[in-house]
């Protein structure tokens, strides 16, 4: 089994697409928070759309989704520039690459189906919430299905290619999600929390009638 000193020896930092690539990952997920903590509070992409929520929502999935794509495709740029390890190109690595592949797709493709458009890109922002909570898979699995299948996704790529660069890139991936997570969770349960707390105080006022 290779050492991370060892697989660090292959991963050639002087590429200018490494620095792109890993500068790509972390500008994803800044941009979304950002951006749609921004509508939260004051509504600049509803407004930009004429008041439509909705419309203000899939125009920012787009913009997600392409971000995405266009990540995607500069660490693949990032790899076919990296050199590969003996190790990383074996049967055992190769395997290991293709399921976590297919897994993480599945994570993924599977959220985005159960979540809907609006419920995967952020629509709680919009004030477009969904009636309850979704516990079926893959959410009784992880209750971050589409970081952890990107994440394995990046994971499975970098071993399919053989790339000491990718696993590295992989890592950053990891820990910008992480750090994402400690913002949004919090920040949407107190989205949901303020439709209940709002919730009950419709009911008791009706009572009151």
């Amino acid at each position: 089994m290779a050492s991370s000193f060892d697989l660090l020896k292959y991963v050639d930092f002087d590429k200018q697409s490494l620095l792109i690539s890993a500068g790509s990952i972390v500008f994803n997920p800044l941009f979304w928070n950002i951006v749609a903590r921004q509508e939260y509070h004051n509504k600049i992409l509803t407004r930009l759309f004429g008041g439509n929520r909705y419309v203000a929502c899939y125009a920012l999935a787009a913009t997600i989704f392409s971000l995405g794509l266009l990540r995607d495709w500069l660490y693949k740029v990032a790899l076919s520039e990296q050199p590969s390890h003996p190790a990383l190109t074996s049967l055992y690595a190769q395997a290991a690459g293709y399921t976590l592949l297919v897994v993480g797709n599945v994570l993924v493709v599977s959220s985005t189906w159960r979540l809907g458009i609006t419920g995967t890109f952020l629509g709680d922002y919009f004030g477009i919430l969904m009636d309850e909570m979704v516990t079926g898979f893959p959410f009784n699995v992880t209750s971050a299905p589409m970081y952890w299948g990107s994440t394995m996704n990046f994971l499975g790529t970098a071993l399919v290619y053989g790339k000491p660069a990718g696993l590295l890139l992989t890592a950053g991936v990891y820990l910008v999600y992480v750090v994402a997570l400690r913002f949004e969770d919090p920040f949407t349960a107190g989205i949901y929390a303020k439709r209940e707390r709002e919730r009950e105080a419709a009911k008791s006022g009706k009572k009151k009638i």
